[in-house]
């Protein structure tokens, strides 16, 4: 099977060439190889030809920046995988666009939020990635959304800051920190998403998925874990409020996602959140 990533210099992109099965032929495409906002580029660039899958991993991903930087967030986010999306009906190849749960924005469901729950974005960041899903959705092409959230790789990847590897610094330069404790999500492992995300090639579901790390906690819950994982003591995590720490873009109070969609399209659970943070404190991506 031959499978074009685009955005491959990225987090994510990182951990699919870490994780790549032998019986995928990946073809590798950074920012230098392929510029996905330029249409002329995406539509005569050979390495479309033949594809099996495209994976869209490239995106605006700052998202305090995104708020005084729109227009270049939106053209990333929001124009560029409609254009991937008529090159990949164009060559009959299956399309995975990542998004991400900032499409819920700030609104407090207190509930595991499904595909079908309603998108409310409140950040900039979050209105672009919930029109670049309504294109690809729209655009007629084989393809499906695969919505994730939190996502780190702490020492599996050192070059990528990620809150994981922030906290492991952090720990270091500091007797306390102080973390957020009221903002819920599913921390995601690079690595484990990445293995879904070839088995998404393989099985080729449509529609919109949401793809996470199983279980969910809150920031303040990860860095006690990751303090654990590294022999310090969790008790020098403190817990604090969004409030404390006001962010130029705003953060989803409550985005934890239900991954039935995933399940029922065939595809395996992620392994478990702590799992995922142990193996990242330690830069293995074995399961422990």
């Amino acid at each position: 099977m031959r499978v074009v990533v685009t955005g491959s210099e990225g987090q994510l992109g990182s951990a699919l060439k870490l994780t790549c099965p032998a019986d995928i032929e990946p073809v590798w495409l950074g920012h230098k190889d392929l510029d996905i906002t330029d249409e002329a580029d995406v539509a005569r660039h050979p390495a479309f030809e033949g594809a099996d899958a495209i994976i869209n991993t490239a995106g605006y991903t700052n998202v305090d920046a995104a708020e005084t930087d729109r227009d270049a967030a939106w053209v990333l986010n929001a124009s560029a995988p409609g254009l991937l999306a008529r090159r990949a009906a164009e060559v009959g190849a299956h399309l995975v666009h990542l998004s991400t749960d900032y499409v819920f924005g700030t609104v407090a469901y207190r509930r595991p939020l499904v595909p079908d729950t309603p998108a409310h974005p409140t950040s900039v960041y979050g209105e672009s990635k919930r029109a670049g899903e309504c294109v690809v959705l729209d655009s007629g092409a084989n393809s499906v959304i695969v919505r994730t959230a939190w996502v780190f790789s702490g020492a599996v990847l050192p070059t990528h800051r990620d809150f994981v590897s922030r906290m492991m610094a952090l720990e270091k330069q500091h007797d306390t920190i102080s973390v957020v404790d009221d903002q819920h999500g599913n921390p995601t492992f690079a690595p484990d998403l990445a293995l879904g995300l070839w088995e998404v090639c393989h099985v080729q579901p449509t529609g919109v998925l949401h793809g996470v790390s199983f279980g969910e906690t809150t920031w303040y819950g990860v860095a006690r874990e990751v303090f654990k994982n590294i022999s310090a003591d969790p008790d020098r995590v403190r817990p604090c409020t969004t409030a404390d720490f006001p962010r130029p873009a705003a953060r989803p109070e409550w985005s934890v996602l239900d991954t039935s969609s995933w399940t029922e399209a065939g595809l395996r659970v992620l392994p478990e959140w702590r799992s995922g943070v142990a193996r990242a404190t330690q830069g293995t991506l074995r399961q422990l």
